[in-house]
């Protein structure tokens, strides 16, 4: 496996505790081979013999320092440092100690947005509390751990959920619970995440045709109008053709060869056709009688002596 150098998936977060109460700083840190972990207050390297009472542990990336019982004495700036094979890397927060408490309040609350695919969310409240107030973010009611795509910092009473890329399925209500010994508030803020999609109005998507397309529809037409012109054209040389050979044959005398049928324009009719054809059409035909013919018989030769 490839060496990877310390890093802080969660820093630590600055205490605020009532002297007599317990304070805790914990910090996630990943990296390989496993990092080894000290903790220092003011520059000064922690353990048991310097102070008494104090709970150190490093486990499955965790690491946690907890005094049971704290006073004035102990506040000051804790630091925690990871070193490996590869590289080191540090963190450090204050913890204050004081006499008096006070319930959690927001002098910053969740504020709702919109934001775009893939791009990088931050939400961020203050809040203020003795002792320090236990703050957690939630999605729809589920708690949100700190990881890589999920960072939970804090920076005095500055707390923050930074997404590192978000996604529609990121969008939700999201709410911050913050809690100390004496009270409790909540701060809540709607988020969406608008796709890619979104992005480009419908209208523009209905219209978009591609070349390719254009094309084809282009070439269908001309080969539709190419087939029509050869068409035309071949159907006026047939007849063409057929009127000039009908032409040339009625001026002979003598009757003339049969010729062939005409496919496209039939020849002149004659008087006699046109005489049937006007029978035909003759909306009350008169029959006429054919005219009565005498015959009249030879007078018989006398024959000859």
């Amino acid at each position: 496996m490839t060496t990877k150098a310390p890093t802080f998936t969660q820093p630590l977060q600055s205490v605020v505790a009532l002297e007599g109460s317990a304070a805790t700083f914990e910090a996630h840190i990943s990296g390989f081979p496993v990092p080894e972990v000290s903790w220092y207050r003011d520059g000064q390297v922690l353990s048991a013999a310097s102070l008494p009472g104090v709970q150190i542990s490093f486990s499955d990336g965790r690491a946690r320092l907890v005094i049971p019982t704290v006073t004035e004495a102990n506040s000051g700036r804790y630091t925690v440092q990871a070193t490996n094979g590869s590289g080191q890397a540090t963190s450090t927060a204050e913890l204050l100690v004081t006499a008096g408490t006070a319930p959690p309040n927001f002098s910053q609350r969740l504020q709702s947005m919109t934001a775009r695919q893939g791009s990088q969310v931050r939400l961020d409240v203050r809040v203020t509390g003795i002792p320090t107030p236990v703050v957690k973010f939630y999605r729809d009611g589920v708690e949100i751990k700190s990881s890589p795509d999920f960072k939970i910092l804090q920076e005095g009473d500055l707390y923050s959920l930074i997404i590192a890329e978000a996604y529609p399925e990121d969008s939700g209500t999201y709410s911050v619970n913050a809690t100390n010994s004496v009270g409790r508030a909540t701060s809540t803020a709607e988020l969406l995440i608008q796709g890619e999609e979104e992005a480009v109005p419908a209208k523009k998507t209905k219209t978009i045709v591609s070349t390719a397309q254009i094309s084809q529809t282009r070439q269908a037409r001309i080969e539709k109008k190419t087939e029509a012109h050869f068409d035309a054209r071949s159907l006026t040389s047939v007849e063409m053709i057929v009127e000039g050979a009908a032409t040339q044959q009625l001026p002979h005398k003598a009757p003339p060869r049969m010729p062939p049928r005409p496919t496209s324009k039939s020849p002149t009719p004659t008087t006699a056709a046109k005489a049937q054809m006007a029978r035909q059409q003759s909306p009350s035909p008169v029959r006429q009688s054919p005219s009565p013919v005498r015959h009249v018989r030879a007078p018989t030769p006398s024959p000859v002596r």
